[in-house]
């Protein structure tokens, strides 16, 4: 088993503050910004940043479905951290102020399968999920817009 990375990238037009504010708010503004990849997102506890718990169904490729439930933590600001009960799958958010703009990254990593199957996780899975992210990062910007 080897350990699989995905990972997008989006500068946005808008102040790092409010970019953190809108990303954590897992109640609100978290279920307009995912794309239809998500399925039956729901806020289990909290909603906001450090200790919220969410559970959803993320469709990663046409045969496969992940059924998430992360448990957010915020290590330092900025940086959300979404670690899934599941599986090994953890997915970290990290807003940079770049002048008045940010730079939003997510990076999800997860130990991928073994043999043949694994070598085709760890070459088409990154590009799947990368997809999946580039719709919520462009999403994420037209909610910091309004």
């Amino acid at each position: 088993m080897g350990r699989v990375t995905a990972t997008a990238e989006r500068t946005i037009d808008a102040p790092a503050e409010k970019v953190r504010e809108r990303l954590a708010d897992y109640r609100e503004v978290r279920p307009r910004i995912l794309t239809e990849d998500y399925r039956d997102y729901e806020v289990v506890e909290g909603g906001e940043g450090e200790g919220t718990v969410v559970r959803f169904k993320l469709q990663a490729t046409k045969k496969r479905v992940r059924d998430v439930r992360a448990t957010v933590s915020e290590p330092s600001p900025g940086t959300l951290v979404e670690t899934d009960a599941n599986s090994s799958m953890v997915t970290t958010w990290s807003v940079r102020p770049d002048g008045n703009r940010s730079v939003v990254r997510v990076e999800t990593t997860w130990q991928g399968a073994g043999g043949i199957g694994g070598f085709f996780e760890k070459t088409f899975a990154p590009k799947g999920l990368g997809r999946i992210y580039d719709g919520v990062l462009a999403r994420l910007a037209g909610e910091v817009r309004e």
